[in-house]
């Protein structure tokens, strides 16, 4: 039994998983969760339009490092992997935020391109749904700065990462939304042809008509589905495994766009930082969802149900580690 510690750094949250893990009788590695952590620090505010990351994003992601960090010496994990992905890979100072990090949790931060970042997303959300899903499955793993597609069935095949998430779309088309209203028809509009475009460019590089089961995993398609399922508190145990019809992930996804952002952020599942991003990440998985299912269709099998993942990238990283 080995006891790791991972933390993924986003453009949007930083996360913790301290967890036992062991190799089983199939050689899979297997982990007993004893803590998971998630805060939003906004790393990535302003780098897809300024290039380097803001002073105070630092200062904020450190301080949740220095947290995470006494955590991680409370229960004694041995090993800690501490991976960076889209806001640091595109920021010019991203030397000196590695640097802050390394000082604080003593081993080298990585910053993963986005090939590695998708193998550990599906690696992750495959390890948590059993033979719940038909393969070859589409895991969609929406961030702050990019999205990950992945197909595979018990290793990846395909894989493309796309820099087009929540934040970046917010930062690019809705920075003057009202917070008292919800995201006017025009920003929607240009933000539906932009993200188009990013999913023609990914479809030579992924088959979306091989895909049988898609699988979702990451915030914005957990918050899509709690608001689905009618939750008023986050339940994780509810949502994991969830599955659900393209037209109960759409109205999930019409609420998110169409009402206040006082509104979101009142939700007792949706945590504080993420009420002004979820209407962007909800148009970037309707507009994902609405051509993986149409090529599904053409291609002969119809995918009926979406599937909700807990685990992703976080678990990956625990899990190389083992």
């Amino acid at each position: 039994m080995t006891r790791v510690a991972a933390i993924d750094c986003g453009t949007n949250s930083i996360r913790l998983l301290v967890a036992d893990g062991h190799i089983d009788e199939n050689g899979r590695p297997q982990l007993a969760d004893l803590t998971r952590q998630m805060r939003i620090v906004r790393l990535g505010q302003g780098v897809d339009a300024r290039g380097y990351l803001d002073p105070a994003a630092i200062e904020r992601t450190v301080e949740a490092t220095v947290e995470y960090q006494r955590m991680i010496e409370a229960l004694g994990a041995t090993r800690t992997r501490f991976v960076a992905t889209s806001a640091t890979r595109d920021a010019s100072n991203s030397a000196d935020f590695v640097r802050q990090i390394k000082a604080v949790i003593g081993v080298e931060p990585e910053v993963v391109v986005g090939t590695e970042e998708a193998s550990l997303s599906f690696n992750g959300a495959v390890s948590g749904l059993g033979e719940s899903a038909c393969a070859p499955m589409l895991v969609v793993d929406i961030g702050g700065g990019s999205t990950e597609l992945v197909l595979g069935s018990t290793r990846v095949e395909q894989a493309i990462s796309i820099d087009m998430g929540a934040v970046r779309v917010t930062e690019k088309f809705f920075s003057h939304v009202d917070p008292a209203g919800g995201v006017p028809l025009e920003d929607q509009e240009r933000a539906i042809a932009w993200i188009d475009e990013q999913l023609d460019g990914a479809e030579k590089s992924v088959d979306l008509a091989r895909v049988r089961s898609l699988v979702g995993v990451a915030g914005t398609v957990t918050t899509l589905t709690a608001q689905a399922l009618g939750l008023t508190s986050y339940q994780p145990e509810r949502i994991h495994g969830a599955r659900l019809s393209a037209a109960q992930f759409e109205e999930a996804v019409r609420f998110m766009v169409d009402q206040p952002t006082s509104v979101k952020a009142s939700l007792g599942f949706m945590p504080e930082g993420r009420e002004d991003v979820i209407a962007a990440g909800a148009l970037i998985w309707s507009r994902i969802v609405t051509r993986v299912l149409a090529r599904a269709e053409a291609a002969g099998h119809p995918i009926e149900q979406i599937v909700t993942s807990e685990h992703d990238i976080l678990d990956g990283i625990a899990q190389a580690m083992i």
